[in-house]
């Protein structure tokens, strides 16, 4: 999404890496990479002129903090900026305490506007908010169909009346019904053209004009760039929006969009959609994508991410079966299809600070290596799965594995051997063994005893002595070698 400009704004950072302070004779080559960079991006032309003139007072009128270097100081400026201009905060969906929330979509056709409708209506029932989809495209061949194959699939209903009735009609009783029934939030579905005309905004004047929405929000194609900041302008100046859902923004979109949007139209961007699937709709948060722009990641939506698909039970029970080394094949399996539940492994991959440098390549190798995994373990019988010394000390199990995946034997041994040092690694980490990782699940937790007060004698706190050197502990069973 963000590769071309992450790349480009790392080369701003260079013009600045060994200066000893921000002055105006070196900040003028790293601005000119910047202002480059959200050029190739397709940010529109006068956001990027404001954003440079901004940037370079407060660069040239910032203090030197001691400690911090120039190239430091000036990717914080720059964060900064990024997160003004996408608009400081999360704008959350509007909800209308003891009444339906009526929201309106509205765009042109092939920017994702149906699905993204679905995307909305499953995201608010993860917040246990009930929804009725309305379908009121009649013009767009199973445009109707489409809408109810979508509901059906994440369980959501929707009203429709055929495409013989009035679109405005049809919103009218969809929100009569909503109503009626004491449904949280209605989502109307409109029309789509294939470009802005009279005919299409008098039809969103007419049904805004009947249903009162409270939310009113444009769906557009992030792919569009600067456009896509135009289009929106042009919507909000003739029927009123209250926000934006960017699509497509997965693609090899250049982030353009995301930059320009809120400065060009006024309007918030409130969600963007990171995929095909109708999971794929994520809360827009401007210091996260500034974060994923500067190649920082994105820890927050990850955790997000990985709350919604893990079990706190079985996250505890996972947890004990690492510190006693029984961790098997049937938890990896587990775990590798909680990957997958959670988005594409590059997705996932550029969410964590420093991996956004990984190639497609890569990442391709990395998704390969997963299904191999998958593969192989599929073709274990139960019982290997949960003794997997039984596969370091058989070769003919480990034949016959190779034989049922399709794969050769050498990668079985290899993937079995990798488990076990894996496996080994991960109880070191629970008891302290691994430099500079002790604590991580409680084996030297310095905040163990007294709440949020370190523990007494912990190292690197005053009065805490360094801990005494453990015993070298005897290998524990379980861990065969081939």
């Amino acid at each position: 999404m963000f590769d071309a400009l992450s790349d480009r704004l790392e080369s701003a950072w260079k013009k600045l890496r060994g200066q000893d302070k921000i002055s105006q004779s070196n900040i003028q080559d790293a601005l000119r990479e910047v202002r480059r960079a959200l050029l190739e991006a397709d940010v529109n032309l006068q956001v990027v002129k404001d954003f440079i003139s901004e940037v370079e007072t407060k660069a040239q009128g910032a203090e030197v903090i001691a400690g911090v270097r120039p190239d430091q100081q000036f990717i914080k400026i720059v964060y900064d900026e990024l997160v003004q201009v996408m608009g400081e905060e999360n704008v959350p969906l509007a909800e209308v305490a003891g009444k339906t929330t009526v929201v309106l979509m509205a765009g042109l056709q092939g920017t994702g506007k149906t699905t993204a409708t679905a995307k909305l209506a499953l995201h608010l029932r993860k917040q246990d908010r009930s929804c009725l989809l309305v379908a009121t495209d009649i013009y767009r061949p199973a445009a109707i169909d489409q809408l109810i194959t979508l509901g059906k699939q994440i369980d959501v209903p929707v009203f429709e009346l055929g495409i013989a009735a009035d679109p405005v009609e049809i919103a009218r009783q969809g929100v009569e019904r909503a109503r009626a029934e004491g449904i949280n939030t209605v989502i109307i579905d409109t029309a789509g053209r294939l470009q802005i005309d009279e005919d299409m905004m008098a039809e969103l004047a007419r049904i805004k004009e009947v249903v009162q929405p409270d939310e009113t929000l444009l769906v557009v194609d992030a792919m569009t760039g600067q456009e896509a900041a135009n289009l929106t302008r042009t919507f909000h100046d003739q029927i009123g929006i209250t926000g934006a859902i960017l699509t497509k923004m997965d693609g090899d979109s250049r982030g353009g969009a995301a930059l320009s949007v809120r400065q060009i139209s006024g309007a918030p961007i409130k969600f963007v959609g990171v995929g095909e699937k109708v999971e794929a709709l994520q809360p827009f948060y401007p210091d996260r994508m500034a974060s994923r722009i500067l190649g920082m990641g994105d820890v927050l939506t990850l955790v997000e991410k990985a709350q919604e698909e893990i079990d706190l039970a079985d996250a505890e029970q996972m947890q004990e079966k690492i510190l006693s080394a029984k961790f098997d094949f049937t938890d990896f399996l587990k775990q590798m299809r909680l990957l997958k539940n959670m988005g594409s492994l590059g997705g996932i991959m550029k969410m964590i600070p420093g991996m956004n440098k990984l190639s497609e390549d890569q990442l391709k190798q990395g998704e390969t290596q997963l299904k191999r995994c998958e593969a192989m373990i599929n073709s274990m019988t139960g019982k290997e799965r949960r003794d997997p010394d039984l596969l370091s000390s058989s070769p003919s199990r480990r034949r016959r594995i190779a034989s049922g995946s399709g794969y050769r034997e050498a990668d079985v041994s290899k993937l079995v051997a990798d488990f076990q040092k894996m496996r080994s690694l991960m109880q070191q980490m629970g008891q302290g063994g691994i430099p500079g990782m002790g604590g991580m699940f409680g084996g030297g937790n310095p905040l163990a005893a007294g709440g949020n007060r370190p523990a007494a004698g912990w190292r690197g706190y005053p009065g805490g002595a360094p801990p005494a050197k453990k015993k070298k502990e005897k290998k524990k069973k379980g861990f065969g070698t081939l």
